[in-house]
């Protein structure tokens, strides 16, 4: 049986190196984009160039959370590419500060959705914490984690829409996952889920 490849590009984008995600199917060219969090339409440039060369057919934008840092350039891509835009139920708030965006489009997801493009699915787990919608996305030893779990570090709990709580609860749930699954954080480098259980600090005395 042929093995589906999922191929993951990585920009990094806005003031705050948000890693943008570029994801598709290599069988079907169909693709996702997570977190594109860009502040000018010139940063989209390197983006549109990329899914053009590989004649990529983006079917949803997907946010892993609300915040700006994360959802800036919902818009451009919607705007470019006429998708879907999805985020949790409940970060769905914070798409509210975008402009000329297609409201009737969104795409409200909750824990145990899958995201499908081509034949690649990734799973969604709801991880509140960082937000009351934060989600990771979770693929054949794949994992997008947005701002909950970075390398070495966790997402802060420190805003109004934050919960140090949940975010305990959510670290018990991520140290059940296997420890091959390579992490795609919202910024900064990716990691191993079993480098992290061994060595962050968030982790290890749970």
């Amino acid at each position: 049986m042929k093995m589906v490849i999922m191929h993951v590009e990585t920009f990094t984008v806005g003031m705050l190196l948000t890693n943008c995600y570029v994801v598709n199917c290599t069988e079907t060219k169909e693709a996702i984009i997570i977190d594109p969090g860009l502040r000018l339409d010139v940063e989209a440039q390197p983006i549109f160039n990329y899914i053009a060369k590989e004649m990529l057919k983006i079917k949803f934008v997907v946010n892993t959370h609300g915040h700006y840092d994360h959802i800036d350039g919902d818009s451009v891509m919607q705007k470019k590419y006429g998708v879907p835009i999805c985020i949790h139920a409940g970060d769905a708030r914070f798409l509210e500060r975008l402009g000329n965006r297609d409201k009737s489009m969104d795409v409200l997801l909750k824990g145990g959705d899958s995201v499908s493009f081509g034949r690649v699915g990734l799973k969604v787990m709801h991880t509140p914490g960082h937000t009351m919608g934060s989600i990771c996305l979770i693929g054949d030893k794949t994992m997008f984690s947005g701002d909950t779990l970075f390398a070495e570090s966790v997402g802060r709990t420190d805003f109004d829409e934050s919960s140090p709580k949940d975010m305990s609860v959510t670290l018990q749930k991520l140290m059940q996952l296997p420890d091959d699954l390579l992490v795609y954080p919202g910024h900064e480098e990716t990691t191993l889920m079993g480098k992290e259980k061994r060595t962050n600090p968030f982790l290890m005395h749970l």
